[in-house]
């Protein structure tokens, strides 16, 4: 019979309970290093979470690796980020090749210096070796407060069958100490056997100096425990995705002036076979000395901290930005476009009349595909809040206070939507389905919720940092970046008007060009009361027939990635974000797929514009707030029937989907754009 057994692994500090999934480091987080959990300390001494012989201690002092005598590889990791600090936060008890018992003290942190660094102090535990040596890993309920030395979690040892063998579980100190000694000749064994793959790391390392730039791109190198951290010159001349995609990089990310090469266990000798190409010049000498660690330990910035030169910085911002909206987009990425296609097909229910607006049945339906995009601003708060590392519930609720029902009624009429607010003029705005408001406050909320823990006493903090947090950033957002986006929106309203004056088709490249990209900033709604007042005065909108084209194009480009792209989950997504934009709701093609491979939206962009001119060109009519291809009978001449317009509908709105689609599977995309983490085998 197979012998099962387990393993406690115990707190290495006192602290709040974290599940991985919930640690503000992607390679943590999606298990990549091992299954395990996290705890956020309330004190700064570290405990062995196992008993065992210690393999690893970090040069920068922030992480200790254990092996037990069962086989466990278990890495202790303290603090995010933390290797920038080059140990000064951190005093190590032990070193290489002692042994522990569990429980017995490791190292101590500096929270307080770590506070000042702007540096979460979050003790990781991971099991690095868990695929092969665990059938799995139970972790306590998560968010609860502990001890050091509380048991948190449970390792159930995969093992060979065993003749007569009794099956065994640790409950005490003492059974683990047994359990060790049980496993420990195989465990030695399994070591002895191990293949020697020291071989393949000379041609990783040549490839990831050779991608990064070169040597001559590269000032220094240092190195973690699981990752190669290059200061580049210019990382823009850094090829990302081919060097994600190597055989031994697990990731690549860049954050403090540094290029990260995610490398997993294996990154010392990585690393050694880096330095042996590009000699010991190379190696970051200067991180360690007082001079620089009293600097990075103030959170001071460095020259690494940002790309020299104006466009390199914006296009660095601009980069950034987008990649929080899409990181905080993705869990919700499946419900919109499930909902994008339900409001498509209400639309063209509605359109054959079929359904009335006023039935019960639409109503509704109507409740469920509108819900996630009228409650998107709560969503993002909590979803961006994990992402920036900010209170998810203060955010979210800062989000219900900007879709708050009487400021939603007030932002729109026009004769309500000026208010003041102790005094301050304030333009109301809506903010359903809105996005980057909701960003920019997530990313603000780390500083307010800092500051004002400085100032309120521990004992009130749990009820008036909250309160404070959401009013300070829902003020911010209502008083500050409403009224900036109303302003800047209604400028480009008056602007694209003008140009729609002068020529449709010069106004069909612009507006089809740039209106997607407005949609992500909340810029369009600056653009959606003419495209009303068309309608309801003129019966008819040029301007809405340009709009509709915008969401062909990216229907067309995620289109483009579905038919090219092997990777499963990338090819699942994008069928459903190309139906739910052929729906009319681009949102899930734009931040699930698009924006995630920047020259996806690029190419979508320059096709929408073509398209738009096409649009004007021909004079392609809309007579109803519909649109995209579900929209059709909008493009149907009341009165008249099928006729011109209709034909101009076919041909701008199917030339748009036939030139996107064509341009993004030539030059817009290919799976080499993948990060290792999510595509298929290499």
């Amino acid at each position: 019979m197979k012998k099962a057994a387990t393993r406690r692994l115990l707190a290495p500090v006192a602290g709040r309970v974290l599940a991985l999934a919930d640690v503000q480091d992607p390679v943590f987080a999606t298990a990549t290093m091992g299954p395990g959990f996290a705890i956020q300390p309330t004190d700064g001494r570290v405990v062995a979470p196992v008993s065992g012989r210690v393999t690893v201690v970090a040069t920068t002092k922030h992480a200790v690796g254990l092996v037990t005598a069962s086989g466990l590889e278990v890495l202790v990791h303290m603090g995010i980020d933390t290797v920038e600090l080059n140990g000064a936060p951190f005093v190590c008890h032990v070193q290489v090749g002692d042994t522990v018992q569990a429980g017995e003290v490791l190292a101590e942190m500096d929270l307080a210096a770590l506070q000042r660094a702007q540096k979460l102090a979050t003790v990781i535990v991971v099991v690095t070796n868990g695929q092969t040596v665990l059938d799995d890993l139970i972790v306590a309920a998560t968010d609860q407060m502990v001890t050091a030395k509380t048991a948190v979690a449970t390792a159930v040892l995969a093992v060979t069958p065993v003749p007569g063998a009794q099956a065994v579980t640790s409950t005490t100190a003492a059974s683990d100490v047994e359990l060790e000694s049980e496993f420990e000749s195989e465990s030695e064994s399994k070591s002895k056997s191990k293949p020697n793959s020291t071989s393949k790391y000379p041609a990783l390392a040549t490839a990831i100096v050779t991608n990064v730039g070169g040597p001559g791109n590269v000032n220094s190198v240092i190195h973690c425990i699981t990752r190669l951290r290059f200061y580049l010159k210019d990382e823009h001349r850094a090829q990302d995705a081919v060097i994600a995609n190597l055989d031994g990089v697990i990731d690549v990310a860049k954050a403090g002036g540094q290029y990260q090469v995610v490398i997993g266990p294996a990154v010392n000798e990585v690393y050694d076979a880096v330095m042996a190409q590009l000699g010991p010049a190379f190696a970051d000498t200067t991180a360690g000395t007082p001079t620089a660690t009293a600097t990075q330990a103030a959170g001071a910035p460095t020259e690494t901290d940002a790309p020299t030169g104006w466009l390199p910085r914006l296009r660095h911002g601009v980069s950034q930005v987008i990649g929080v909206m899409t990181a905080a987009m993705i869990p919700v990425i499946g419900i919109l476009a499930g909902s994008g296609i339900l409001k498509g097909i209400l639309a063209a229910l509605t359109g054959f009349h079929v359904l009335t607006v006023t039935s019960g049945t639409y109503m509704v339906l109507n409740a469920v595909a509108d819900a996630t995009f009228y409650f998107l601003p709560v969503i993002l708060g909590f979803t961006a809040a994990k992402k920036l590392g900010s209170d998810p519930i203060v955010l979210a609720i800062v989000g219900a206070i900007l879709i708050y029902p009487s400021l939603m009624t007030a932002a729109g009429h026009a004769t309500t939507a000026q208010i003041t607010f102790f005094g301050v003029p304030t333009h109301l705005m809506s903010y359903a389905a809105s996005v980057f408001p909701m960003i920019v406050a997530a990313w603000l909320g780390v500083s307010v919720e800092r500051g004002l823990k400085r100032v309120i006493p521990l004992y009130l903090r749990s009820v008036f940092v909250p309160i404070l947090e959401a009013l300070i950033l829902s003020v911010i957002v209502l008083v500050v970046i409403g009224p900036l986006i109303t302003m800047i929106s209604k400028g480009l309203a008056s602007g694209i008007l003008a140009i729609y004056n002068f020529s449709p088709a010069l106004s069909g490249l612009v507006i089809g060009g740039l209106y997607q990209t407005m949609v992500i900033f909340g810029l369009h709604w600056g653009i959606i009361p003419i495209v009303i007042n068309d309608i309801a005065t003129n019966g008819h909108s040029y301007l809405n027939a340009i709009l509709s084209i915008t969401m062909v194009a990216q229907g067309g480009a995620v289109l483009a990635v579905f038919l090219k792209s092997k990777n499963k989950p990338l090819k699942e997504i994008s069928l459903a974000a190309a139906i739910s934009a052929f729906c009319g709701v681009t949102e899930p093609a734009l931040y699930g797929v698009n924006l995630k491979y920047k020259r996806v939206f690029v190419v979508a962009s320059i096709a929408s514009g073509l398209g738009g001119l096409l649009t004007g060109l021909l004079h392609v009519n809309n007579y109803a707030l519909s649109g995209s291809l579900i929209g059709f009978p909008a493009f149907i001449t009341p009165g008249v029937g099928i006729g011109p317009n209709f034909y101009g509908y076919l041909i701008s709105h199917y030339g748009t989907l036939l030139i996107a689609t064509t341009l993004v599977y030539l030059f817009g995309f290919s799976d080499k754009m993948l990060p290792a983490t999510s595509a298929t085998a290499k």
